[in-house]
């Protein structure tokens, strides 16, 4: 288990290929979800200085909120609503440059001004999402696609314990 992050700096896909392989010494040995989503949360936070970076977790029909690096946030999200539950729905990562624009969007942050969900998939059904904000507009891209989706499949394992 790595102890300390070494932060980079450089291009968007340089500073995701320095970090996975921390977020995978973070993960390694560990087998708790709860641990390892707060240790997602925060590796990526303390990179990338987003707004919000967290989980909501599917219990009982809803999105409950999990672990998180950011400002206090909504508690419960219902399927289809907002970015969250709307990635809950489809089972698909959705990047929203303008959270304005998106509708039906819940505002948990009057800051947060773009947004990407990443569904948490195991056994073909989502279990939760990987919610990131940003206080700029169209911070995301298919760079953070491909990555953000690359660490939640880290979390596979877990499902087997």
């Amino acid at each position: 288990m790595a102890e300390d992050l070494t932060i980079t700096a450089g291009t968007k896909e340089e500073q995701y290929e320095a970090i996975l392989p921390q977020i995978r010494g973070l993960l390694h040995g560990e087998p708790d979800l709860i641990a390892n989503l707060a240790n997602i949360s925060a590796a990526l936070k303390e990179q990338f200085g987003w707004l919000w970076v967290g989980f909501y977790l599917v219990k009982n029909e809803e999105l409950v909120l999990g672990p998180f690096q950011g400002p206090v946030a909504c508690t419960r999200i219902r399927k289809g609503r907002g970015v969250c539950g709307t990635s809950w729905a489809t089972g698909k990562t959705l990047i929203v440059a303008d959270v304005e624009a998106f509708p039906g969007h819940i505002a948990c942050s009057s800051l947060s001004r773009s947004e990407i969900v990443v569904p948490l998939i195991f056994d073909d059904k989502v279990m939760g999402v990987l919610d990131v904000d940003s206080v700029e507009l169209s911070t995301f891209d298919e760079t953070d696609q491909k990555f953000l989706e690359e660490i939640v499949q880290l979390l596979s394992f877990l499902e087997s314990n």
